[in-house]
């Protein structure tokens, strides 16, 4: 996989870099794995805009993906690469040995007719889905259970791996992407390997349209505003926020507070918090 950068032929085309879709081997999905999905567009069920900048975009079909890779010593062949619209990494499909078809997230470097099988005793193979006890120390993991059976919910990202640092009785400690180090029961599913597609983070829209493409609405700086319309506005010229640190615009503190419970019940098993990430490098903005 490579990406793609653009002569500068238009302002939309002077910063634009995209994936090359290289890798993707169909392009039409498969029919039975698709569903109809609802964009709420950030509304309630009375139409009231309750996450604001949301709204418009392509019309979508949602893929419906295999997390929980229950189907035990069953066989399976990687038969194309899909895009899905709803996640920046690719998918699989697989055809199982017993007709069944499913989608899976795509691994970096799994590739067209590998076999790929999920269970304790499935090899140690990218793709192959073990539970966390049968995994290696030091191997590289993604699409992590957090409860045996619900499916993967955590390192689902494209390019995202979690590592295996060690095991001990019930738990399995495994260094996440944010550096958290977390214990997971060992019971707990994971598949080996790290998500592909990880060229997605040298890429750029390029232009504000792609972003509505994308089903997002314009946003604005809150130091810009009257006023009336969010506690930064108002001044004269290029005025500073007006209070102790900046604030959403319903007054609440933002940009660096930290918003998780105190005492919430999986604290016990963080055994190191995530480094923290300055706001100069996140790259934040003005609410």
């Amino acid at each position: 996989m490579a990406i793609r950068t653009f002569r500068p032929y238009t302002p939309g085309t002077r910063t634009r870099v995209v994936t090359d879709f290289n890798e993707i081997t169909s392009r039409k999905p498969e029919k039975s794995l698709l569903v109809a999905k609802h964009r709420r567009k950030g509304r309630n069920n009375r139409g009231v805009i309750t996450c604001r900048h949301r709204g418009g975009g392509h019309k979508r079909l949602y893929r419906i993906i295999d997390f929980r890779r229950n189907k035990l010593g069953v066989p399976a062949k990687v038969a194309a690469i899909h895009y899905d619209p709803h996640r920046n990494a690719r998918i699989a499909l697989l055809f199982y040995s017993d007709g069944e078809k499913r989608y899976i997230l795509a691994p970096s470097g799994i590739t067209i007719g590998q076999e790929v099988i999920s269970g304790p005793e499935a090899p140690i193979e990218i793709g192959n889905a073990l539970p966390l006890s049968a995994i290696p120390l030091g191997s590289s993991v993604h699409c992590v259970e957090l409860y045996a059976g619900r499916g993967g919910q955590m390192v689902r990202t494209a390019g995202a791996s979690a590592q295996v640092m060690a095991k001990e009785g019930e738990y399995v400690a495994l260094k996440l992407p944010s550096t958290e180090v977390r214990l997971v029961r060992c019971e707990c599913y994971a598949t080996l390997g790290e998500v592909g597609n990880s060229e997605i983070r040298n890429t750029s829209l390029g232009k504000a349209g792609r972003r509505r493409w994308l089903g997002r609405r314009p946003q604005v700086r809150g130091s810009v505003m009257n006023p009336c319309d969010h506690p930064h506005g108002g001044g004269e010229g290029k005025a500073p926020v007006g209070r102790a640190g900046p604030v959403t615009p319903w007054g609440k503190p933002a940009l660096g507070l930290k918003t998780r419970k105190r005492n919430k019940p999986s604290d016990k098993f963080v055994l190191r918090k995530r480094r923290r990430v300055s706001k100069r490098s996140r790259g934040g903005r003005d609410s």
